[in-house]
């Protein structure tokens, strides 16, 4: 096993993202339709902060098995804003994988964007992280 391989070989490059501008329901459409569960929020090429698929549901007051109708009137009512998570932890393109699996390991959450010269770059998901090792073994 490489021990200090860079995050940049396994992250996704160019990210899809959105903005303050983007509704919440653009972003749930973005999820389902793109099968992902983490998308950064950006204002031009500065990370801004980062909504996942469990801030959604977070927000939902909505039992999954009731009307899309229902979950949509809720979502109307609230802004990006209020549902992303402000204060991202990130990595920076050089940095070990293995530096980038202990944040994933340790924190609450499951990815991390990639930085390069503060610009955003890439995502790396904890799901990145193990099909990294388990090609490996």
């Amino acid at each position: 096993m490489k021990k200090r391989e860079s995050v940049a070989k396994i992250m996704t490059r160019n990210p899809l993202c959105v903005n303050l501008t983007n509704e919440v329901n653009d972003v749930v459409e973005l999820f389902k339709t793109h099968n992902i569960h983490h998308i950064p929020v950006v204002s031009g090429d500065k990370l801004i902060g980062m909504i996942s698929k469990t801030d959604i549901d977070r927000v939902s007051y909505v039992d999954a098995y009731q009307a899309d109708s229902a979950s949509t009137a809720v979502f109307n009512l609230l802004k990006l804003e209020q549902v992303m998570t402000h204060q991202v932890e990130t990595v920076d393109i050089e940095d070990a994988i293995r530096d980038a699996a202990t944040l994933l390991a340790t924190g609450t959450y499951h990815a991390l964007p990639v930085l390069e010269e503060g610009k955003l770059v890439g995502i790396l998901t904890s799901t990145d992280v193990i099909n990294y090792l388990l090609e490996q073994y």
